[in-house]
Order: C-alpha cells, then structure tokens, then sequence
C-alpha cells in the first residue's frame, strides 16, 4: 500500500519549512518511528495535551505555535482547501455534484471543545477505510494505534493495550470453523466494538473477535481468500432474539454475517455490482484495444445490453468507419455490439492472456454494509455510484440508490429506521428516506474529499459526517439537517465516534507530529433546551 497512501498525502505548504518537514505533510505509509520521536516540533516545541480550558485562553486546540510560524492559521486553511487532493475514482465527480448540494446553515453549537490528548496515536493503514475510532461511554474510546487496538480513558487519562496483531494472534477457545493457528502480523483495515466485544478486520479478509471482559482470544476466521479479500467495514448488532450478530463487509464483494452466540456464519450474501466499462476513443476502437473493468464475473444478454448504451452510443458514432475487435469494417452498430458481447464472454471463458489486446481486470468490490434498527433491510454501497437497499434475510435487492457521482465507503442508519446517510468520494452525504427512495431528501457537501465515515447518535438528534482530513460536520438531524456544527483542525481522520449516551463525540486525528484524539462534549445550554422541547 505504500504507493497508494503517498499519491494521497496531505498537500505540503511549499514556502515554508517547517510544513514540509513534519506538520501535515508526511506519507500514511511513513510513520514507523517510536511515539517519543513525536514529542516534540522541528520548532523545539514540547507537544502537550489541550484542555478546554487552554482553549479558551486562546491555545490552538491541536497545540500548533501559530504565533511563531510564517504562516497563519487562516492562511494555511486556504492553502490546504485549493491544494489538498481529494481521490476520485470517476473524474471531477467533486465538481459535478456540487450543483445538488442542499444549502445548510453554519453556525450550530452542539459540541464543544473538552481535550486533545496527545498521548494517543491514531493511525490509518487504508487511505480510503476509516472506521478505526469506537466509543463505549462518554468515558472510554478503542482506536488503532500501529498495530496495537488500545483502549482510552478520559475518566483516568490512562491508556492501556487491549490486542496486539504485531505478532502471532490465535484464539484460546475452540469453536467449529475457528482457525485454531490464527494469524501473523495481521494488517488491520476496519474495527467495530460495542458493549463487551471487539472485532478487527484484515487485509487479507482475518476477523479476529475479542471479548473484552474475556482473557485472550474468541474466535479467528477468514471470510475468504479471494485476491480481493481486504475487510472494509463491521457492524455489530443485536438481533430480536437478543443474540449477538456482527456484519462483514469484504472487497470480494460478499457480505457475512456471524452469530456470536454460536460463533458460526449464518448468512452470505454476494453482491455484483453492474458491468463497468469505460469507454475508450475511437482510435482504441480501431485498433481492437479495450481497456474494460469488469466488477461483475456474470454477464447476461439482458444486462449487457442494459447497463452498456455507453457502449452503443459509440459504436453509433462510429460504427461505419471501421472494426472493433473480429468485426469488418461498416457494420452497424448493433451487429458491433452483438460480436463485441460474443467477444467478451469468450475472453471470460477462455481465460485468455491478460496482456493481448484485451484488457480485462475483474474487480468486485463492496464496500460498506449497515442494517437498520430492526434488521429487516440492509444499505449495501461500494464500487459503484449506485447503492442497494436489500432485504437483509434474504439478500435480495429492493431498490437501487441513484444520484451519488462515484464510489461509496460510508453508511448509517437513523435510529427511526426510516432515514439512512451515503458517504461518497464525490464530496457528499445523500440523505434517504426509506419512504421514497427514487431520489435523496438531501444532498450534504464536504470541504476538502470524500465522505469515509458518517455516525448517528443513538437518539438521534444528531448526524456527524467525517471527511478524510481536517474536518467533522456535525447537524441537526432532528431538525431537517438545516443546520450544523462544523469542526475544523488539521490532520488526516481515522474515525469517529459518539459515546451511546451521546454526550461525548471523539475524533482520531493521524499525524506525524500533531496525531491524537479529540473529545468534544455535547453542550450542556443545548441539551437543556432540548429536554424542554
């Protein structure tokens, strides 16, 4: 992955120094170094904690020295707003969506400020997953931090190591299916811990389940070893029965759902998303050279016909100038479009070398799954504009999802079990209503990149959406989303998280110097206001 996260880092500020060396500037991929070498700044700095009460005597939240730096903090705001790079898989789908984007009203106080803690570290191993921050009372956080899953007490300002994946992890119970050897030097790609138990997902599809008021290990699995088997999301959820589920999201675009009470898979649902081919000039025409992307291995008459007017669209245009692929010169578009199909299932069939003129990948990919309330239907998004509502018993598809721009990795459901939330890389939240789902109630817009990380408190009153740096919005959900709270410091997010009681929000902040986590507390004067409403 280190390729990856250095295309991504955040943008350097490149007349000053200080910003390239250390503040804000480093690769995800670059951060090996001991916690101690973070204690201080290239300005001599000793790094501290802040505390509300630093905050309000005028001490930048995050302890930056922005009195003694060349550039101000408003200043470097503009800079990162026009120059950090926010990764798209469909090309300028920021730009696109913006003229959707439902107005809000800035301004909303619903968290303030309580502390910065620096003495815990919050990393990111996958630029586009960040689901890695979970609170279980307004006092206690669980976050990754290297590989260690680590758990925080605000109460006791102390932190202490719950699991390290470093090294060797096998379980210490035997249950059937359980992988009795475990695994080694596990990459965590996505945690989810409610009540008393813990899940980490890997890269290489690794579930490993920890009680947390259990010695040891429960249980070990591997969803699959598919070449895409990375796990992207976890839910954990009660069902009627009161027996403990949890929900997997895999990149070999299955969806999983364990009982805890038996540790066994009860369900398997896979989900292929529609065929997409992007459509190539018509010189590649000519030259029989297709760069095609499959994220579907099934490929019927009726959905290739379906799900590629692209493809017709350019054969029209040029159907009469000459061949595409085994197809003579001149023939009209349908007669290209019926040998082109031919083509392509025989290119599948066939296994043919990758690298002739046929440029085949097959990709399929779901990203995040979220079920509602009352575990009858499931929000199903991934590598694809469209997401799917399904029937969580059955996995059946009940309605597609349109508007969104590019490819999703966040969802969350409102307690009401009516409304649901859509993050995407095209900068925005779509806000649904399960009433009528033939288009959002609401189009919620980002600052700086995509939407990786969306939480409803558990009363929901409030819905807060994370970006992938910099900054958290925070709105009225109980009021129509008119209003919000938009919390703004700099560093790249790897989750976020209210307390259950949803009187504390916390924030995991990655960052070479400045990396901690944010606590912020819901305010009492609106909490009071609202029990008189």
């Amino acid at each position: 992955m280190d390729h990856v996260v250095d295309d991504y880092e955040i943008a350097e500020v490149d007349d000053d120094f200080y910003f390239r060396g250390r503040f804000m500037a480093d690769s995800e991929s670059d951060d090996d170094d001991d916690d101690d070498d973070d204690e201080y700044d290239h300005l001599d700095n000793k790094i501290t904690d802040t505390s509300a009460a630093d905050a309000r005597r005028g001490k930048d939240i995050q302890g930056i020295p922005w009195e003694r730096l060349s550039i101000s903090r408003e200043k470097y705001r503009q800079t990162r707003l026009e120059q950090y790079k926010n990764y798209e898989n469909v090309p300028q789908s920021g730009e696109s969506s913006e003229k959707e984007c439902t107005p809000t009203k800035k301004g909303g106080m619903y968290y303030e400020f309580w502390r910065n803690t620096r003495s815990v570290k919050s990393t990111i191993l996958h630029f586009q997953l960040r689901n890695l921050v979970w609170s279980t009372s307004k006092h206690d956080v669980y976050l990754m931090s290297h590989f260690s899953i680590v758990h925080w007490s605000s109460l006791s300002c102390k932190k202490n190591e719950v699991l390290n994946v470093s090294g060797h992890v096998a379980p210490c119970e035997k249950h059937p299916g359980s992988l009795l050897e475990g695994f080694t030097q596990t990459q965590v790609s996505t945690l989810a811990v409610k009540d008393r138990l813990l899940i980490a997902g890997g890269f290489q599809g690794e579930l490993i389940c920890k009680y947390l008021d259990r010695p040891g290990i429960s249980f070990c699995s591997r969803t699959t070893y598919d070449d895409n088997a990375i796990t992207n999301a976890i839910e954990i959820y009660e069902c009627p029965s009161g027996a403990v589920h949890f929900m997997a999201s895999n990149n070999d675009s299955g969806v999983r759902d364990f009982d805890m009470e038996r540790f066994q898979q009860s369900k398997h649902f896979c989900f292929d998303w529609p065929v997409n081919v992007s459509i190539p000039s018509a010189n590649h025409l000519r030259s029989g050279k297709f760069p095609f992307c499959f994220e579907s291995t099934l490929l019927t008459d009726e959905g290739f016909l379906e799900l590629n007017k692209g493809w017709w669209k350019a054969c029209e245009a040029w159907g009469t100038d000459g061949s595409i692929g085994s197809c003579e010169p001149r023939q009209n578009a349908k007669e290209v479009q019926s040998i082109f199909q031919k083509e392509i299932v025989a290119v599948l069939m066939e296994e043919i070398n990758w690298r002739q003129s046929w440029s085949v990948v097959v990709e399929r990919r779901g990203k995040h799954a979220s079920l509602n309330p009352d575990g009858k239907l499931l929000v199903i998004v991934g590598d694809n504009p469209d997401g799917l509502l399904v029937d969580s018993q059955t996995g059946k598809p009940i309605m597609s999802l349109r508007g969104h721009m590019d490819f999703s990795f966040a969802s969350a459901w409102h307690p009401d079990g009516r409304i649901f939330a859509t993050g995407n890389q095209d900068k925005t939240c779509r806000i649904w209503d399960v009433r009528n789902l033939s288009k959002s109630v609401g189009v919620l817009k980002g600052n700086l990149g995509a939407i990786r990380s969306i939480r409803f408190t558990s009363d929901g009153q409030f819905m807060a959406m994370a970006e992938p740096a910099d900054f958290v919005h925070v709105y009225d959900a109980k009021n129509g989303f008119e209003k919000e709270q938009e919390i703004d410091f700099f560093g790249e997010i790897s989750g976020v998280s209210f307390s259950p009681d949803t009187e504390s929000l916390f924030i995991g902040v990655w960052d070479r110097t400045y990396g901690s986590l944010l606590q912020y507390n819901r305010c009492r004067s609106y909490s009071y206001l609202d029990s008189l409403m």
